[in-house]
């Protein structure tokens, strides 16, 4: 494989699992054209949505914490409107007010818990403009899994080397989602090697994140739906404004 942070393998499994991902742009395209820029995308990984904004003209701020992605981020936006910013969701500082942040792809269920989730609000409400918004993608529970057949995997080659994820099952808790996957590497010579891999989110509802929303002075605007597809379930995305 090239030296390329494209190619770097934390860019290949965040292209492998979230790259294809399409069925939430229709919402976050009304939400970017409705507010205007500048677009804060929390969580950006390599680009998928950031680019996807830029594309249809609108100003972002891709932020993320992970370097490596981040500079994929910077390399495939080339010539585009987006702004790479390697910074935590947790915590963070722009270089200027902006009218809309968005949390995609249950950003702040994968906060490790409600200290963390008001950071990042904190910092949300900080800086949005007057009659700014956030708006964050959630799964409240998980449907449970229908006969039929069997999901596929999500599958991408490289130079050669062919990369494959596969969702095996959802472990569902009182305050936790585990989704565990079985991530398998093919090389050029045919060598296969099995990694198992597993996300963990925290269990809530849009009206917990309401409720932690209010204490940083954030309220409710609106909810939208995304609507689930073979491969992803579907979710809710929380609309939150200033206190007039």
């Amino acid at each position: 494989m090239t030296g390329s942070a494209s190619n770097s393998e934390a860019a290949i499994w965040h292209d492998v699992e979230c790259g294809s991902y399409a069925a939430d742009l229709p919402v976050w395209d009304g939400l970017a054209d409705g507010c205007g820029d500048p677009i804060v995308e929390l969580g950006a990984g390599t680009g998928r949505l950031a680019i996807h904004l830029a594309r249809r003209g609108h100003r972002v701020i891709g932020l993320d914490s992970d370097p490596v992605l981040i500079e994929a981020l910077d390399e495939r936006a080339a010539g585009l409107p987006v702004t790479p910013l390697l910074a935590d969701a947790r915590g963070f500082e722009l270089p200027e007010p902006v009218a809309l942040i968005l949390a995609p792809m249950q950003l702040v269920q994968m906060l490790a818990d409600r200290d963390e989730r008001l950071t990042c609000l904190d910092s949300v409400a900080a800086q949005l403009l007057p009659g700014g918004r956030f708006a964050a993608a959630m799964v409240e529970g998980m449907p449970e899994p229908e006969e039929g057949e069997p999901l596929l995997p999500d599958v991408r080659e490289v130079d050669g080397w062919v990369y494959s994820s596969l969702p095996l099952e959802a472990s569902v808790g009182p305050d936790h989602i585990t989704v565990h996957r079985l991530r398998q590497q093919v090389s050029p010579s045919g060598e296969l090697t099995d990694m198992p891999d597993q996300v963990t989110i925290c269990t809530m509802t849009a009206d917990d994140l309401e409720a932690e929303a209010a204490e940083v002075g954030l309220v409710p605007i609106e909810r939208l739906y995304i609507d689930p597809t073979d491969d992803h379930v579907g979710s809710t995305v929380v609309v939150l404004g200033e206190e007039a």
